[in-house]
């Protein structure tokens, strides 16, 4: 059966992964770093499987190759599939999940570190020359604060979400989960809304759904505390970017961090890659991307297909 996989390069340099699982599970593989839209069509025609990352497989894609058995995502959000077709075809569809964890919190963390410990100031200041002019030993030009005491709200309590709450819990934070926007009260979860009042930290770790797009809006910033900060590692959709701009700018927020974009890469001219935004820290899309993380993404590939291959269903989402 002819394999593919249409995007190697999104999860791997070419050098940096061991991809023997891979190719042991599917001899043969067609390995492309990269695959334009226009190229997608011809490389997956008579594919039996399709191993992908971002490309879009659309209904036309999947109603046009009756040997498509099996598209394997190495990404636990399947949005660029279409779901709905791939069902009514009989073609299987997998993703990988609970891979990057360690990563995400590790990101979470580093950030809010760097925002917390106003690590760049005081690097530009010193390379700037900043401490050879200083009268004393220390600089206290910016303001540390300890995070023991304070309050971190989550947005999305599911595996990375409780990670990140026992990580807070480590470092003696308080931590608040909110209710889902379309769910009944939960007990032990508070509303939104109280929830930015309250929060010192607010990460967001949900999916996005009519119900949380730009849920983190000009009105859910005006409810936060003006030395809070955001952490978006989730989905660029969630936080409205023109409103996040404006608040920084108007100094209303403490930092924020934001590794997702709600288009990625961005166009230019992105409102949160403005250079004069000094308490933002944008990253593109690795909180993820740790090797450990990337290389157990390329297993649990291996072993979806080894699964499906011998008649089960692991990480079947259709």
């Amino acid at each position: 059966m002819r394999s593919v996989f249409l995007d190697f390069a999104t999860v791997s340099t070419g050098a940096d992964l061991d991809p023997t699982n891979l190719l042991d599970a599917l001899p043969g593989l067609e390995l492309h770093d990269r695959t334009a839209d226009a190229e997608v069509d011809a490389r997956i025609a008579g594919a039996g499987i399709v191993l992908l990352n971002k490309v879009q497989m659309t209904r036309a894609r999947i109603e046009a190759n009756p040997a498509l058995r099996l598209v394997a995502l190495t990404a636990t959000g399947t949005n660029n599939i279409d779901l709905e077709a791939a069902r009514e075809r009989g073609v299987a569809v997998c993703n990988i999940r609970d891979y990057c964890t360690a990563s995400v919190v590790q990101h979470v963390f580093a950030t809010l570190l760097s925002l917390t410990h106003h690590l760049r100031e005081y690097d530009r200041a010193l390379k700037a020359g900043a401490w050879e002019r200083e009268a004393q030993f220390t600089m206290l030009h910016f303001p540390v604060r300890e995070l023991a005491g304070r309050t971190l709200g989550i947005v999305g309590y599911g595996t990375l979400g409780g990670a990140v709450a026992r990580v807070a819990e480590a470092f003696g934070m308080r931590v608040l989960v909110a209710n889902r926007a379309d769910a009944p009260p939960t007990e032990g979860r508070v509303p939104l809304a109280t929830l930015l009042e309250q929060v010192d930290v607010l990460t967001l770790h949900c999916p996005i759904t009519p119900a949380t797009r730009h849920l983190i809006d000009a009105a859910a910033l005006a409810r936060m505390k003006r030395d809070a900060v955001l952490i978006n590692t989730a989905r660029g959709a969630l936080v409205e970017p023109v409103a996040l701009a404006a608040a920084l700018r108007a100094g209303h927020l403490g930092g924020a961090a934001i590794d997702v974009l709600d288009g990625e890469p961005p166009a230019p001219g992105h409102p949160l890659l403005a250079p004069d935004l000094d308490r933002l820290i944008v990253t593109p899309h690795t909180a993820w991307a740790a090797l450990e993380a990337r290389q157990r993404s390329i297993d649990e590939l291996a072993a979806n297909v080894r699964d499906f291959r011998a008649g089960g269903r692991r990480g079947r989402v259709v």
